[in-house]
């Protein structure tokens, strides 16, 4: 089921936080091109205090390397939307918060950004637990800018849950 709905984001992030709270666990994020948008998915959950520790909203390569600790190199080597910066962007989030799971997500919505090896709609994501390793994944969504965030909330969302079955 594809979740598009604000509702079913909604119910979505909440059934997380659920989760997340029977094993004591706190979340932070780490967004680039949805601008926080997952961050106020989640904080318009009743409740989501004590399961969300915080956000980063990293938009420059500058925020992105003074907020997460991104090396520049690897900004300049690889770009903002790489898996390589990526997965700096959810180690940063884990090490600079009380956070035990963390989510990023860097990409270009639109309507301009793209090019031809990273067209509009192009979006990484990556998850981290702990020390465990993060797992990036790429995204090619479909749609407008809105429609590029919102499935990339979705895929989010629906990534953390992934983590929280597979860790013990």
């Amino acid at each position: 089921m594809s979740l598009t709905t604000d509702q079913e984001l909604h119910d979505a992030a909440a059934a997380f936080g659920k989760r997340l709270l029977q094993k004591r666990w706190k979340l932070a994020t780490a967004e680039s091109c949805t601008g926080g948008w997952l961050a106020k998915v989640v904080t318009e959950v009743p409740g989501s205090s004590s399961w969300f520790d915080g956000a980063f909203v990293a938009y420059s390569y500058d925020a992105k390397e003074s907020m997460l600790g991104v090396q520049r190199i690897t900004l300049e080597t690889h770009g903002a939307v790489s898996s390589e910066t990526v997965i700096e962007m959810v180690r940063g989030a884990l090490s600079r918060s009380r956070a035990d799971v963390a989510v990023a997500i860097t990409g270009i919505a639109g309507p301009s950004g793209g090019n031809k090896d990273k067209p509009v709609g192009t979006v990484w994501m990556a998850w981290a637990k702990g020390h465990h390793p993060p797992h990036a994944q790429l995204h090619h969504f479909s749609g407008d800018r809105d429609g590029v965030r919102r499935a990339t909330v979705r895929v989010a969302l629906a990534g953390l849950e992934k983590i929280l079955s597979e860790l013990p």
